[in-house]
């Protein structure tokens, strides 16, 4: 662990998630003036990179090198001083980051951004190697992701229409990399019940709020939607058809991500309510990594599982693989992406493993080292070519904070199968309706700009203050009447 001191508040965010980019193996906390007496205490006798940063510019001392930047402080001076940070550090640790000095989880947007204002290919990736330092081969990528985003979604409803995410907070086990709101199912079982009450309760209220409005997506995640028993998937997928038109919906995806959790009668429901995409996540397939990371649904569970969605019908299935996993090597990611290509999935998508601060993964790499975690360019280059042989182009693409080797996440699939709400989901052009615990509505106004909101996490809490949760979307959308008169 070392800390950045920094004379004033600001860019503070900008310049810890960048200094971390380039020591990822290390924790980095920030020291500003006003950090609290004990916090200084603490972190004084770790600070490692001093920065000063005034009107006339910045200098940056790292382990008593010094480096110095003159610039005026403008609407631009954000941009330079980003530059000169990672120039800085490049210099410094003799790294060259994939994705230069970009740091937001959308890099695409950019490219969608001047791709609206009738940049061209060439001209957009002179953009991301001029201004951020890219790599040519990620500044391509984001451009050729962006023109197939605006392709696909030309027939999206922007503004009379919108797309509608469902939470179901339930796993079989917690996975060690985890951080998203999930939780055991076996201690949940008595609660299931009252939960989809919850969720059909807040249903009724949006349908009612949105009946003049286009639905084009809806979205069931989690956790893993197919922990709910049968009957329980059946009243929630019937309630939806009851108070929503699905006649209008362009995808219809659910996550079956744990083969664990399914079976011929959950999947003869999703059949039956027309479900037209479905997602059944391996991760890797190496028995030793599933059996560490502690997801218990086997190699062999996972093939059986796709094995029979297949033969019942399903057409549109995706696949999810993590790269970075604890102790899996390039040969390793050679083998999942070998068996993978057997089976064939319609589209594929890859993760760069991101580890939280809240997951178990955190507190496994105190003890065994960050060393453990192994992606590289080979890795990101093997998961590629397996796209290429199954077919499959990038389609859309957003990275995470603490990302494995600075690296993304890319979706890849086959011509036809591209994943609308994936697209929609980064690209946040279009109102997400979300219901459920834990799970965040992103209202997109007609100027623009996204309002939040936000349900808690907590099941139990949910479930006690669904009404609330009610009134904090019906205070926003309020809101957003008054300001569209």
């Amino acid at each position: 662990m070392f800390a950045i001191e920094i004379n004033k508040e600001k860019y503070e965010y900008d310049i810890q998630a960048l200094v971390k980019s380039f020591y990822p193996e290390e924790e980095v906390a920030v020291l500003l003036p006003q950090s609290r007496p004990d916090k200084r205490q603490k972190l004084e006798d770790k600070v490692r990179i001093r920065l000063n940063v005034s009107e006339e510019g910045a200098k940056l001392t790292v382990c008593g090198h010094a480096y110095h930047w003159t610039g005026q402080e403008t609407e631009k001076f954000r941009g330079s001083f980003k530059r000169f940070l990672y120039e800085s550090l490049k210099q410094e640790t003799g790294k060259d980051l994939p994705w230069g000095n970009l740091i937001g989880i959308r890099p695409t947007k950019i490219a969608y951004s001047l791709l609206e204002k009738g940049k061209s290919r060439q001209e957009i990736i002179d953009y991301y190697r001029r201004e951020h330092y890219t790599s040519l081969e990620k500044a391509q990528l984001a451009a050729d992701i962006a023109r197939r985003e605006r392709d696909l979604l030309a027939g999206i409803h922007y503004r009379g229409g919108y797309s509608l995410y469902l939470g179901i907070p339930f796993c079989p086990t917690t996975c060690l990399y985890c951080s998203f709101t999930s939780y055991p199912i076996g201690g949940y079982r008595s609660t299931v019940k009252a939960y989809v009450d919850s969720v059909i309760k807040e249903m009724q209220y949006v349908a009612r709020r949105y009946w003049d409005k286009i639905l084009d997506c809806v979205y069931i995640g989690g956790g893993t939607p197919t922990t709910l028993e049968p009957e329980e998937l059946d009243r929630l997928l019937s309630n939806l058809e009851e108070y929503f038109d699905l006649g209008t919906v362009q995808e219809f995806t659910v996550e079956a991500g744990r083969a664990d959790s399914i079976t011929e009668e959950k999947l003869e429901v999703l059949l039956r309510h027309g479900i037209t995409r479905i997602s059944i996540n391996p991760q890797t397939m190496k028995q030793k990594t599933l059996d560490l990371i502690g997801r218990k649904a086997s190699v062999e569970q996972v093939e059986e599982a796709y094995a029979l969605a297949r033969r019942m019908g399903f057409d549109n299935i995706n696949m999810d693989l993590i790269l970075g996993l604890p102790e899996e090597s390039e040969q390793d990611v050679q083998h999942t992406i070998d068996r993978v290509v057997e089976l064939s999935p319609d589209s594929l998508t890859v993760h760069s493993l991101a580890v939280k601060r809240a997951s178990g993964l955190n507190r496994w790499i105190r003890e065994k080292g960050v060393s453990m975690l192994r992606n590289t360019d080979e890795t990101m280059k093997i998961a590629q070519e397996g796209a290429d042989r199954l077919g499959m182009v990038p389609y859309y693409l957003y990275r995470q904070k603490n990302i494995s080797g600075n690296f993304e996440n890319v979706g890849y699939a086959r011509e036809g199968r591209l994943g609308l709400y994936n697209i929609l989901i980064m690209e946040e052009k279009q109102t997400i309706v979300a219901l459920g615990a834990g799970s965040i509505t992103k209202l997109v106004l007609p100027n623009g700009r996204i309002e939040r909101c936000e349900n808690v996490k907590d099941v139990s809490l949910y479930i006690k203050k669904i009404d609330e949760m009610i009134e904090r979307k019906s205070r926003m959308l309020d809101a957003q009447n008054c300001d569209s008169r």
